[in-house]
């Protein structure tokens, strides 16, 4: 894609390699970064040194397709299919690789607990497709049960998904909290004729209210809970629940030939109702982080239990809540947005002294990010100005929607910030 939004990404690849602008797609080669020889733009145009993405398709010949069918003799279950990038508890992007008999099985299990093989669904596809809910919670259950894929628009627009819903009589819908806020505040004003039998929720925290508005305004008759992570391959807890019955609370039951536990700060195994680390086991934990051993260690034992870095709560009848994040991680809309990120572009304004980013409490996105400064002497700030700042160099789901000055900063004794006092003084502001 050659731009999205204020970003445009081809102009950036120029800036890093300014031979991609004066070579046709054939010859291009860089000095800075030699091992990359392709560059393939999925744009309605041509770019120089890019080769079109249709122009890919047309390049299959017999010869081609003949050898991936040999390939395809040689490849086992096991196999890394899928390197998803996910930027862990850093911040720092790590590569999850995953393999067919994951991604394959936990689609099974999907499929099998929202019971898609009963009926034939017509599924509205909300999610990107880039992530592991659109790759393997939407598509890989549709494969094994068949079905319809309803993709209503190249970008996420909740009309675009309202009006398909309507058009393509979907009955099923998966999505965020904050994607059925946006559909709930549509049809409350247009009314459309839609039928949902079931919709999924998950990829971010959810209120009561939103469960109850799905079932009044949208009419849907199950609504199905669901946790999980990309290193768990998806969904790990799952539940479909009749909406007379809400359970507003649980994320579901552990899934079939997965294990669970939550664990104190030692290691140790906690009683059920207590809440501490929930680490998982199974057919669906990641292999590891690619090329970095150590760091798939930190989060994952000789017994390959990995830790999730959720606060969590077990119950004996294998349901679970989430109660807390361990990790310094803002959930807003289903994006996972690590704030050390954020920081440090914002710290380079040239009236900031220190920054730190928080996460904060909104009705629509679960979360939304504030932006805690301390300014240099004698300089001022407004949100519009960082705004402006922030603009086409950073994804705008990252960019603060709420800008806070500090004279200072709560720290412990040894200089650390202590971003929950941050939190506390301003997580009560509803946007």
């Amino acid at each position: 894609m050659d731009e999205y939004k204020s970003l445009n990404f081809y102009d950036i690849l120029c800036r890093l390699l300014p031979e991609l602008k004066t070579c046709d797609a054939k010859s291009f080669s860089s000095d800075i970064v030699p091992t990359l020889k392709t560059v393939i733009s999925i744009s309605h145009t041509m770019l120089s040194g890019a080769y079109n993405y249709y122009q890919v398709v047309e390049m299959a010949n017999l010869a081609d397709v003949t050898k991936i069918g040999e390939d395809q003799r040689s490849i086992s279950p096991d196999d890394i299919c899928n390197i998803q990038y996910s930027s862990g508890t850093t911040g720092k992007p790590k590569g999850i690789c995953l393999n067919h008999l994951q991604m394959v099985n936990n689609g099974y299990y999907i499929g099998k607990t929202l019971e898609l093989n009963t009926e034939n669904h017509r599924l509205c596809v909300q999610v990107p497709l880039f992530h592991v809910f659109g790759m393997v919670v939407c598509i890989m259950p549709s494969f094994h049960f068949g079905g319809t894929l309803v993709l209503p628009s190249p970008m996420y627009s909740p009309t675009s998904n309202l009006m398909a819903i309507e058009q393509e009589r979907c009955n099923v819908i998966f999505g965020t909290p904050t994607m059925y806020h946006d559909l709930i505040n549509l049809q409350s004003e247009c009314n459309r004729t839609i039928n949902l039998s079931k919709a999924l929720i998950g990829a971010a925290a959810w209120s009561p209210k939103l469960l109850y508005n799905m079932k009044e305004v949208l009419k849907i008759k199950h609504i199905v809970a669901a946790y999980g992570a990309t290193e768990t391959t998806a969904i790990v807890f799952l539940s479909m629940m009749d909406c007379d019955k809400l359970e507003t609370k649980t994320v579901g039951k552990i899934g079939e030939c997965i294990e669970a536990k939550v664990v104190d700060t030692n290691g140790q195994t906690l009683p059920f109702g207590a809440p501490g680390e929930l680490c998982i086991r199974g057919y669906v934990t990641m292999a590891d982080y690619w090329g970095e051993p150590d760091k798939t260690k930190e989060v994952m034992d000789s017994q390959r239990w990995l830790k999730t870095g959720d606060r969590f709560i077990l119950h004996e009848d294998g349901s679970g809540e989430v109660v807390g994040r361990l990790k310094d991680v803002v959930i807003r809309g289903g994006e996972n947005i690590f704030p050390r990120e954020v920081e440090d572009f914002i710290s380079n304004h040239p009236h900031i002294n220190e920054v730190h980013v928080i996460g904060v409490d909104n009705e629509r996105l679960g979360e939304e990010l504030c932006a805690c400064v301390q300014l240099r002497r004698g300089s001022d700030l407004d949100l519009d100005e960082l705004t402006e700042f922030c603009k086409g160099r950073i994804a705008n789901y990252k960019i603060p929607s709420q800008l806070r000055i500090v004279e200072s900063f709560p720290k412990t004794a040894s200089g650390k910030i202590q971003k929950y006092v941050l939190r506390q003084q301003f997580n009560c502001v509803q946007l």
